[in-house]
């Protein structure tokens, strides 16, 4: 029998795990897919659009032309002209001009764009020139924001759950160490001898049943028919006790035999792991500081990384663009050369927005206190004292 239920237990342990991952796996994997479905379709459709040259582009070709006509050689005095001129022709110039729509809209590229539309980091480097690519982009940005959301509160849940964890257990375990450096050998002593009287007083403490009840008190010993009443009343209780758990038992078997049955129960659990998303966020209160310290070291464990393929990045250059991507600011002013590789960090990102999203809910709840405790303060300072008449 033994070796018959230990499977049956690892399977329905198998099965918890199971149901209790189930939403969170949920929510990831229809990011994932929204985000390729997106990827392929503004591969398409931005990736063949027809390139039409435009009056700006021939006028700009006219006016580089000229410029470059006029240049001489042997003229040093008009070296200087020339770089304004050029510097200020080339600003006039599109990207669109000189690249290929096929190069920049490839799957990886249109993958790229797609995640900073609904993490609303929005570069501005790689954006929509058709018509019909800028409605579906709203489209796409009106589902992928509230998914992106929702994802990004239901991972907080977890790591708010972890964070809250071990500052709970670090803060045990610092209370524990200055104990045992204040706590001497006499007073440790004195303490566990209180704690043990404590317990053996809650033990004397503990509810005694109706016989010994009967039997403690002295002006009821001879009446044995009051005991033979309390006798079949314990019984009563007993057999009432024993039909609870074989109907209890009765239905554990009835669940285990009948999977339809037991799927109404693992349903509604399911159902409850989806209302409950949001309540761990709510309960987190870790001191801001380490919020803090946790951005900073997160950041800069990518920032000593990125520059390892973003050859014109260094530290600073990369710890500035990657707070820019996790506060989800993104001016758009320092370019990935190579976005596909960046894309292996999409979780790095997630989790980063994460973290800087529980920083900001942190913040937002001490500022909420802060102007609680200034307009009660000023409030106590406009209540007009109250005047003491003499009788």
């Amino acid at each position: 029998m033994a070796s018959t239920s230990q499977p049956l237990q690892g399977k329905r342990a198998c099965k918890k795990i199971f149901w209790a991952v189930f939403p969170h796996a949920c929510f990831i994997l229809s990011l994932v897919i929204y985000a390729f479905l997106g990827a392929l379709m503004f591969s398409h459709i931005e990736g063949n659009r027809k390139v039409n040259l435009s009056e700006e582009y021939r006028t700009f070709l006219q006016n580089l032309w000229y410029i470059s006509r006029n240049l001489s050689d042997n003229m040093t005095e008009n070296e200087e002209i020339f770089k304004e001129e050029i510097h200020d022709l080339l600003n006039t110039a599109e990207r669109d001009w000189f690249v290929n729509p096929k190069d920049r809209w490839t799957f990886f590229g249109s993958l790229f764009f797609c995640c900073t539309v609904f993490t609303t980091v929005g570069y501005g480097n790689t954006y929509p020139v058709t018509r019909i690519g800028k409605y579906l982009c709203m489209l796409y940005a009106l589902f992928g924001i509230p998914l992106m959301f929702l994802v990004l509160t239901d991972m907080g849940d977890i790591l708010a759950a972890l964070l809250s964890k071990s500052y709970n257990e670090f803060r045990k375990l610092q209370s524990k160490i200055l104990a045992s450096k204040l706590c001497s050998g006499s007073t440790c002593n004195k303490a566990e001898e209180l704690r043990s009287r404590a317990h053996s007083k809650v033990v004397i403490n503990q509810p005694l049943t109706i016989m010994e009840f009967l039997k403690s008190q002295s002006g009821l010993k001879r009446k044995q028919t009051k005991y033979r009443n309390a006798e079949i009343f314990e019984m009563l209780i007993d057999r009432e006790i024993e039909h609870t758990k074989q109907a209890r038992t009765k239905g554990i078997e009835r669940w285990s035999s009948c999977p339809e049955l037991a799927r109404g129960k693992t349903m509604s659990r399911v159902i409850e792991n989806f209302d409950k998303i949001g309540k761990q966020l709510e309960k987190l209160d870790v001191p801001i500081v380490l919020m803090v310290l946790v951005i900073f070291v997160y950041i800069s464990c990518a920032a000593a990384i990125l520059p390892n393929w973003e050859t014109r990045m260094d530290f600073q250059e990369a710890f500035y663009f990657c707070f820019i991507t996790l506060t989800t600011i993104g001016f758009g002013d320092t370019q990935l050369e190579h976005p596909k590789f960046f894309l292996f960090f999409s979780l790095y990102i997630i989790i980063g927005m994460e973290i800087v999203f529980i920083a900001f809910k942190l913040g937002q709840d001490r500022l909420i206190g802060l102007y609680k405790k200034v307009i009660s303060f000023c409030g106590e300072k406009k209540m007009p004292s109250k005047k003491v008449y003499p009788k």
